[in-house]
This record gives structure tokens, sequence and C-alpha cells, in this order.
């Protein structure tokens, strides 16, 4: 049982396995990608910073001039936290350019992504008199709804990233230009992943598909990838973005994903995990968290798949968001809990070595979940 669910405040630890730096991360850049370990970062990343309310058990949405009551609430960073939270609980040392705002929400953020999950974030900022972006998320019927609040950045984002770091990857989206400093980063030999959120306006406009001339990797969801690409099935989506970027993943939720390799021709499906997903907010970042890894393990592309949905399945069954992500310690417990059969987990034999000894041996996942509400005095 969690702290969360003891109603007891959870307290952060370094030496939590979701944190520790330890064999994974090591047999990742030993035996893998020599080069890695010299490079001051395995993957950096920018982008926008919320704090995400996640309402859970809901049965739907409640109509005009009514009320829903449910007993599932979890508070835990959102936006692009998602991602850097379950990168850096997988062992990848993941650097953070951010702005965080310098109040209450802001505070939390900043303790719970440096003191507890160990991103780095020499390159965030606290921006003064600026309020923290609020995302409230409902969840009912194995998918969410979304409302935000959040007020324009009173700097060029931009501007948070003087001097890119020297990094294995980085990750952008590309609902608007790739920016310069991973340009520059591209450069100097990283590869730059890429995915993009839903377009507000339903335009779909096709600058964003010119924009992958400075991709490596690009990993939309079967939605936005037939939108943009004006096809009517994800495989003629994945098809036509193929010829666009090198590697492309297109995620098709509880249906699993399939991806294309252009530089081998290789092509790839891969089921999701068969578990019951209860919040399914943040699981298209997890997925990315995990190909990312599998990238660097230098795996074939259907394994990179098979682990990317397997974390992204683990990370559904809480009610967390970006604090759902799972840590090898819930990777290594996942295959005694007998959710899936025994011919299941065979398809996963090739994670094994990965996952540091100390875990295979306690099958523990000592993971702090998220709260269910911000306690006074948190901060």
């Amino acid at each position: 049982m969690t702290a969360a669910e003891q109603g007891t405040p959870p307290q952060p630890s370094l030496t939590d396995p979701c944190t520790e730096r330890g064999p994974a991360g090591e047999l990742l850049h030993r035996h893998r990608h020599p080069g890695t370990a010299a490079r001051e970062l395995d993957v950096f990343l920018t982008g926008q910073v919320f704090m995400d309310m996640i309402f859970t058990g809901l049965p739907g949405l409640p109509p005009p001039g009514t009320e829903l009551v449910t007993d599932g609430l979890g508070s835990a960073p959102g936006g692009v936290a998602n991602i850097a939270v379950a990168m850096s609980r997988l062992g990848l040392r993941t650097g953070l350019a951010a702005a965080f705002g310098d109040d209450m929400f802001g505070a939390y953020l900043w303790r719970t992504l440096s003191e507890q999950e160990d991103v780095d974030l020499r390159w965030a900022r606290r921006v003064g008199g600026w309020s923290t972006p609020v995302t409230v998320s409902l969840a009912y019927a194995a998918d969410r709804s979304m409302v935000t609040y959040t007020r324009p950045l009173p700097l060029p984002a931009d501007d948070l990233v003087e001097s890119p770091p020297r990094a294995a990857t980085c990750f952008v989206d590309i609902d608007r230009p790739v920016p310069d400093w991973a340009l520059a980063m591209r450069e100097a030999g990283a590869l730059v992943f890429a995915d993009l959120g839903w377009d507000p306006t339903e335009t779909w406009s096709t600058d964003v598909l010119d924009r992958l001339e400075n991709v490596d990797v690009f990993l939309p969801n079967a939605v936005e990838a037939m939108a943009y690409t004006r096809t009517r099935t994800a495989e003629e989506a994945l098809t036509a973005l193929a010829e666009r970027v090198p590697v492309v993943v297109v995620k098709q939720g509880p249906r699993g994903a399939i991806a294309i390799d252009s530089s081998t021709g290789t092509r790839a499906s891969a089921p999701a995990l068969p578990v019951t997903a209860l919040d399914p907010t943040g699981a298209g970042d997890v997925f990315a968290a995990g190909f990312v890894f599998g990238t660097l393990a230098d795996w074939p592309l259907d394994h990179r798949l098979r682990f990317a949905n397997l974390c992204a399945g683990l990370s559904v069954r809480h009610r967390s968001g970006s604090l759902g992500a799972p840590c090898w310690g819930e990777i290594a417990a996942f295959g005694e809990t007998g959710e899936v059969p025994p011919e299941v987990l065979e398809q996963y034999a090739f994670v094994v070595p990965y996952i540091p000894e100390t875990e295979l041996e306690s099958g523990a996942d000592s993971v702090t979940r998220a709260e269910p509400t911000l306690r006074q005095g948190a901060f």
C-alpha cells in the first residue's frame, strides 16, 4: 500500500529505486552506447510544467447544473514533467528547462521534480509574479477530459536555454518550429525525438509535417497522425509519415502501437499490455520515455515498442498522472503479480538483464505516488 493510500504524506527519498542511479543506467551506458556516459545527460527537454489535479472514478462528465462526487483525487506534476519523471525513473539522466511560478504550486513542483524525482533543473527558472499553470483532469471510461488555466509566460520559452548541454537525445514539441538549441544538439550528434499536442483549431496545418525534416523520431497518436496526413487509418498515416522522418511510431492506446524505421526498412507492431486502465493521464509520455530508453539501449524496433507499451500499461494502473510512471521495482514486481499469463510475460524477457539486481530480489514498488490532496505544511 502506498503512503497516499494510507493517508500519510509520502516522504522523498533519494535512495528510492525510482531516483537511484543504479545498474540499469550503468548497463545502458557501458554496454550499449560507450560515448553516452561521457555526455552530461541522456535526455534534455523543455516545455511547460503544470500542476495536475486528477479526478478519477467518475461515471461521466457532470451535466450542466449538476454535481458529481468521487473519492478519487490525485495531485502531480504535469505537462512536460510527465515525460521527465518517466525518463528519470528508468535511470536516464534527465535535464529539464522550464519555468516555475513563485506560488505554492510552483514550490511543490520544483521540490517534487528536483528532490524526489532526481530531474536536473539547472536550466529551469523560478519566475516572480507568474502563476503556475493548472490542469484539472477528469478521468472516466478509460479516457479523460481536461480543463486548464494558464497565463502567458513573461519571457520567450527559448530564452531558458542559452547553451544546451551535451546529451544523447533531446525531446521537443513540433506544434512550433524546432528550436535552435535542438538543432544545435542534433548537429552535435543528439537524436531529436518529437511529439505534439492536440490542435484546438482542428486545422491540422501541414506546416507541422514540414518540421519533421529536423526530427529523428516522431511519436504521434493515431488521431493526430491521421489528421495531419489526411489519411483514413493509422497504418496509412504511418506509411505517409515514414517518408518524412527516419523513425515514426503511431500510438493506438489500448490497441498498442505500430512503427517504421525507414533507415532499415523495418516495420513493427506490438500490442498494449493487457491490464485494466484506472487513469490514462500521461500514458503517452510514459510510452515515449520507454521508447527513448529502448533506443539508447539499441534494441530492435519491436522490442522498443513492447517496452514502451509495458511502461505505459503499468502507468495507467495508478491514479497519478506523471507519478504513475513505473520504476524498475514495479517493472520487476509485475512479473510476479499474475495479472498476465506466462506466454505474455515471455515477450518481455529481453528486459530482464536491464533490471537492477536489487529490484529482482525485492520485487518492490517503493515509488512515491501522487498524494490525494495538497496538505498544509507540505512546503
